[in-house]
C-alpha cells in the first residue's frame, strides 16, 4: 500500500486527485492540504510515502515545503504537480530535492503512473519537463572525468529507459539495495541530485548513448 499526502489550493482540483487516489487500487490517501505551513508536522503524523506537492500556494512555496520535508524526511518521496514548466521552477525544484515534475495539463492517469514509479525509486517526469532537463545538460560544457565503474554505467543505462529500481535489479540479478548503493554512488560521481540529471548529464558525456 502506497500512503500518499496531497498539497493543493485548488479545492476542486484537490477532490478530483483525492478520489482518483482513494479508487486506486493499492494507494492509500492520508490527507489533503490547501497550503504547507504545516507540511513537517503533517508529515511526522502522516508518515506518508508519497508526497503530491503544488508549488503555488498561498502564505508558502511548495519549494519551500519540499526543502523541509527533505531535511527530516530525506526518504520520502515528493512528486512536484504544477502548472509551471519553466525552467527556473524546474530547477529550483530539482536542486531542492523534488523526486519528480508532473504538469497539472497532463492527463490524470500520468500522475498515477507517476507515483508507482517515484515508490519504486524512479525519477518521474512529463515529457515535455524530460526534454527541458535533456537540453539543459547537453548544453553544458563536459569537463570532468566521472570515472563510473561497468556496473554504474550498466544501471544508469536501464535508468536511462525508464527502468525502475526493482525492474533494473530484476534484470542484472542483483537485490534492489545494490541498484540503490549504485545510484548514489553515481549521483556523487556526476555531481547532480535526481535521476533525470544523472541521465542527462552521462548522455551528455557520452557514458551512455540518447
Amino acid at each position: 500500500m502506497i500512503k500518499i499526502s496531497i498539497y493543493e489550493d485548488n479545492s476542486r482540483l484537490s477532490q478530483l486527485l483525492s478520489l482518483m487516489i482513494e479508487n486506486t487500487e493499492g494507494f492509500e490517501l492520508m490527507a489533503c492540504h490547501e497550503n504547507c505551513l504545516e507540511a513537517l508536522q503533517n508529515t511526522r503524523t502522516e508518515r506518508p510515502d508519497v508526497i503530491v506537492m503544488d508549488i503555488d500556494m498561498p502564505h508558502r512555496s511548495g519549494i519551500d515545503g519540499v526543502v523541509e520535508i527533505k531535511s527530516h524526511f530525506p526518504h520520502i518521496k515528493i512528486i512536484m504537480h504544477t502548472v509551471f514548466d519553466g525552467n527556473e521552477h524546474l530547477f529550483d525544484c530539482l536542486s531542492k530535492g523534488a523526486d519528480g515534475y508532473i504538469l497539472k495539463k497532463d492527463s490524470s492517469t500520468r500522475l498515477i503512473q507517476a507515483i508507482k514509479e517515484v515508490n519504486e525509486g524512479g525519477a518521474p517526469m512529463s515529457p515535455f519537463i524530460a526534454n527541458k532537463v535533456l537540453q539543459s545538460f547537453r548544453k553544458q560544457p563536459v569537463t570532468d572525468d566521472f570515472n563510473l565503474t561497468d556496473r554504474e554505467i550498466e544501471v544508469l543505462t536501464y535508468l536511462a529507459k525508464g527502468f525502475s529500481y526493482r525492474m533494473i535489479s530484476i534484470e542484472l540479478n542483483i537485490s534492489v539495495e545494490t541498484v540503490r548503493r549504485h545510484i548514489k554512488n553515481t549521483y556523487q560521481k556526476l555531481h547532480v541530485q535526481c535521476g533525470p540529471e544523472a541521465v542527462a548529464k552521462a548522455i551528455r558525456s557520452g557514458i551512455i548513448n540518447s
